[in-house]
């Protein structure tokens, strides 16, 4: 019997070859994972500074939004941030399914919606990426405001 090596170690190459990438492939879903629940802890913690009542979707007198008003306006920087990401591909279609539908319930709710419309009054220009994300309704998705060659470039 006449063992072909040369056919052994081409096969044992593309093998190798296919795990190689498989591996590259599951950390880079990991390294994703881990960024996305960062942001998840950092949106906790924002939240965690905004009185109970906004979450509950309660008006807060003029006074406690004043207080509100930094973290309310950190928010908001944060939820444009997010959207940014997803934009550009850093943040997948599964957690902005679940994170599109937080942003709407949250902005929908007075005291949020009175910091962001305080904001959109003062920040000209900024915040482009959330004003696009509401004027759809929060219905876009945002990777799709990127062309698709750029989009299979930068996955």
């Amino acid at each position: 019997m006449n063992i072909d090596w040369s056919a052994i170690g081409s096969v044992g190459t593309a093998v190798a070859v296919f795990v190689a990438a498989w591996q590259v492939r599951k950390n880079t879903q990991q390294a994703r994972t881990d960024f996305e629940d960062a942001l998840s802890r950092e949106y906790r913690e924002l939240a965690r500074c905004i009185p109970v009542k906004a979450h509950l979707g309660q008006e807060l007198e003029d006074e406690e939004l004043e207080q509100a008003f930094p973290c309310l306006y950190h928010y908001i920087d944060l939820t444009n941030e997010q959207i940014f990401l997803r934009m550009n591909g850093r943040i997948s279609k599964a957690t902005w399914i679940n994170w599109v539908d937080g942003m709407k319930s949250n902005l929908d709710r007075p005291a949020f919606s009175q910091a962001w419309d305080r904001i959109k009054d003062g920040s000209h220009g900024s915040f482009s990426e959330l004003r696009r994300l509401e004027q759809s309704g929060f219905k876009n998705d945002p990777r799709r405001w990127i062309p698709a060659w750029k989009r299979l470039w930068h996955r």
